[in-house]
């Protein structure tokens, strides 16, 4: 699998970004889609996940009301939408995929840089 990740930049707290990720696989081996994110000194972190099928979602509680994970199928792409970022938010962001009957995320895109300015 493979993962291209896109729409990192500057943001202002307050405004709103979304970033991309398309995936170069055969859907049907996908099972969950998910963005983590790391910030300077900080561990790798999960942001949100979305089943393939787009029924379940997860978000860490410091997302929660403000960002939005989703997934169009037809263009193998998923995306997060970043309402109200905060400049505690900036990191880079990772998309990864799970692959069907896999426990953990295996495949990973390069990274993105969010930076949110005051």
């Amino acid at each position: 699998v493979q993962l291209q990740a896109s729409g990192g930049g500057l943001a202002q707290a307050g405004g709103s970004l979304k970033l991309s990720c398309a995936a170069s696989v055969r859907t049907f081996t996908l099972s969950r889609l998910a963005w983590f994110r790391q910030a300077p000194g900080k561990e790798r972190e999960l942001v949100a996940q979305i089943t393939w099928n787009g029924v379940t979602t997860v978000y860490a509680d410091s997302v929660k009301g403000r960002f939005t994970i989703s997934r169009d199928s037809a263009k193998n792409t998923v995306y997060l939408q970043m309402n109200s970022p905060k400049p505690e938010d900036t990191a880079v962001y990772y998309c990864a995929a799970k692959v069907s009957g896999a426990i953990n995320f295996s495949s990973w895109g390069q990274g993105t840089l969010v930076t949110v300015s005051r």
